[in-house]
């Protein structure tokens, strides 16, 4: 693999929970939505499974909630959920900063 591959490999599919954050930040997501808005705003696919173990990773962790409507899964992002999302984007700047 390629050094930009890994490097685009380790900063999307690896790293999930940013994306997914940051699509809750918006606005409130059915589970079954994400992987086509990943691929249509991040321009890259995630696995069918992923997303959801994601998003079940950071339901159990306290990053999102989650609850029914209209016989569907929401999700939307919580206080502790923004935080992380806001240390996140902090670290990328630094890095971007620093090349």
């Amino acid at each position: 693999m390629l050094p930009n591959e890994r490097l685009q490999k380790s900063n999307t599919i690896e790293n999930l929970w940013i994306y997914i954050l940051s699509l809750l930040k918006k606005r409130k997501i059915y589970g079954w939505e994400i992987p086509a808005i990943i691929k249509k705003e991040f321009k890259f696919k995630p696995g069918k499974i992923t997303p959801y173990r994601v998003l079940y990773r950071l339901e159990k962790e306290g990053f999102v909630k989650s609850k029914i409507e209209e016989r569907r899964r929401v999700y939307q992002i919580t206080e502790k959920g923004r935080k992380e999302l806001e240390k996140a984007e902090k670290f990328f700047q630094e890095i971007l900063n620093r090349i």
